[in-house]
């Protein structure tokens, strides 16, 4: 049997009238009743009971019914995946967050696919450091990653999303807790928790240029692997550390004071990375709701 031999069957066994049915389908009534004797030739048994009066189903037509409905439905949603997986309307997106000062974005960027395109899986999954989301999309393991960055790295494209400030995070006991803001040469002597050089971090490499730029080099007593442990650390007193306002406002502050930096420099943007010439074409309509999202201040610096 064949999709057409299915169809016509269906037509004639819900009109039980072989004229109606070849209306119905726009063929003439010959091909139609040639397509039934076929399918009654396939499957071995009769099919309809015909008179000159009246059509009816036998008990194998009866039973080939709903059988022959769920093919074509199976058919027609097979047909339905395949055009809407090339519109972009299903599949997957696998897209990786760094830190704290994604997390805002990634729930209203998630909340936008669910509610606008609910056929789109998105897959979330946090990474520490930017470097290691780069290279997971370069494997073509992630599509996308919210992270902090100059600009794109080589072979990807970026969509800056939020632009943060640089504060210093200091213990609430601190002799400098009560300043409105804090220069970087201010704090030359201070001991510092910082992330470890070989995570590949965009704001060590800034905190650690900054202070080059300011003529000392900063007195490292910790690393730490995550924003979470080095503000743990600040709290209980082994030093200060140097993060975005983005970071902080996702965090508790118990224990520790957070100080506007006053030096005139912007740290990088957080910015949407993804494979320039990704195929997906879910990927597509995700990066269109993103660039509703997207703050228009961050593709540039601001003005102090």
């Amino acid at each position: 049997m064949d999709v057409a031999q299915l169809r016509a069957f269906l037509a004639v066994a819900e009109e039980l009238h072989f004229g109606r049915a070849a209306e119905r389908l726009h063929i003439a009534q010959p091909p139609l009743s040639r397509m039934i004797r076929q399918l009654e030739r396939g499957v071995g048994a009769q099919l309809f009971d015909r008179t000159t009066r009246r059509v009816s189903l036998t008990a194998q037509g009866a039973a080939l019914v709903e059988p022959a409905r769920a093919v074509l439905a199976a058919l027609d949603a097979a047909r339905l995946a395949v055009r809407s997986a090339g519109e972009g309307e299903v599949g997957t997106v696998r897209i990786s967050f760094t830190g704290p000062s994604t997390q805002h974005l990634i729930s209203r960027l998630a909340r936008a696919v669910r509610n606008r395109h609910p056929g789109i899986d998105l897959v979330l999954q946090s990474h520490t450091y930017g470097a290691e989301a780069v290279g997971l999309i370069l494997a073509g393991r992630l599509d996308l990653a919210l992270l902090m960055t100059p600009g794109p790295p080589p072979g990807m494209a970026a969509r800056p999303m939020r632009r943060g400030r640089f504060v210093v995070v200091l213990p609430d006991s601190h002799p400098l807790a009560g300043r409105a803001e804090l220069a970087m040469a201010e704090l030359a002597e201070e001991p510092w928790v910082a992330f470890p050089p070989s995570a590949g971090s965009v704001l060590r490499e800034e905190f650690v240029r900054l202070a080059a730029d300011r003529g000392f080099v900063p007195r490292i007593v910790q690393e730490a692997p995550d924003t979470w442990s080095k503000i743990a650390l600040v709290a209980s007193g082994v030093g200060i550390t140097l993060n975005t306002d983005l970071a902080l406002d996702a965090m508790g502050r118990d224990g520790i004071v957070v100080v506007p930096l006053a030096d005139d420099v912007e740290a990088s943007p957080t910015q949407l990375v993804w494979r320039e010439a990704d195929p997906n074409p879910a990927l597509r309509r995700v990066l269109a709701l993103s660039a509703d999202l997207a703050d228009p201040a961050a593709a540039a610096p601001r003005d102090r």
